[in-house]
């Protein structure tokens, strides 16, 4: 029996040996691509890592699906956040530029909402920033761009199913929209990202580890380093984001005991 096994075992490990040389030469960009349609998405879930000095703590987790654009941009999101200072909070945004519109419910906002009110609705441009949705703890690299997915493969070293490199904001916001339109555009260009892309056997992105240190920004993030561990799956199922219920929705706040609160659009 033992004499008989042998060459099983030897043909299992050349099988394994072939599949994982396809994964590492499946072109990742064009498994992308093929993916990539409007109505369709991807599911992630997301920890984030401060790390100060020899303190470190899990910030936030988030579950959420992003719903692309054809060119697989973020058309649409659905993101709830829990672990933060106020609490379990959702967010559904649509178009983060002119023209879009947020929502949101739980956290600091339900504090201020009106009573009978579960949702905030905000036009305001500077509040669509999807960093200012998310947080500044978000995953900045976003695997769902072609151009963004090309950078990382060309600029990191690939061993297996995994890529590794480093890339400095200036270079990633130059191929990423979803990092040139987040509020760390503007900061210090030179900060390095490192990052860990890692690739399912059929060329798609299950997980990115990313992280890099404060320069500049806010002063309560100065000299802090962030880790973000993300991980997608079911990429390009049909998805729909819809606007919450109007009948639950208010563009009005309720803060210091004033109301009628309203952000200029």
């Amino acid at each position: 029996m033992r004499r008989a096994i042998t060459p099983l075992v030897t043909c299992g490990a050349l099988l394994a040996g072939a599949a994982s040389a396809q994964a590492v030469t499946k072109d990742p960009v064009q498994a992308l691509k093929a993916v990539l349609a409007a109505g369709h998405g991807m599911y992630f879930t997301e920890t984030t890592t401060f790390l100060d000095g020899a303190d470190e703590r899990a910030e936030r987790r988030r579950k959420g699906v992003f719903e692309f654009d054809a060119k697989g941009g973020v058309k649409a999101l659905d993101v709830t956040t829990t672990g933060g200072e106020y609490g379990r909070e959702r967010v559904i945004g649509f178009n983060h530029d002119i023209g879009g519109t947020s929502y949101q419910s739980g956290g600091l906002v339900a504090k201020w909402l009106k009573k009978g009110k579960i949702w905030w609705k905000d036009s305001h441009q500077l509040h669509l920033w999807h960093t200012e949705l998310l947080g500044y703890d978000e995953q900045l690299v976003n695997p769902a761009e072609p151009a963004t997915l090309a950078a990382l493969l060309k600029n990191g070293q690939q061993s297996g199913d995994t890529v590794t490199g480093a890339i400095t904001f200036k270079k990633l916001e130059q191929v990423s929209r979803w990092a040139d339109h987040s509020t760390h555009a503007g900061w210090d260009p030179d900060t390095r990202l490192g990052y860990t892309v890692t690739l399912t056997s059929a060329g798609l992105v299950s997980r990115v580890q990313s992280t890099f240190t404060f320069a500049d920004g806010l002063d309560e993030l100065v000299g802090k380093t962030l880790y973000v561990d993300t991980r997608y799956s079911q990429w390009g199922d049909k998805v729909s984001i819809k606007a919450p219920d109007p009948r639950a929705t208010t563009t009005e706040l309720c803060i210091h005991g004033i109301c009628n609160l309203r952000l200029p659009g």
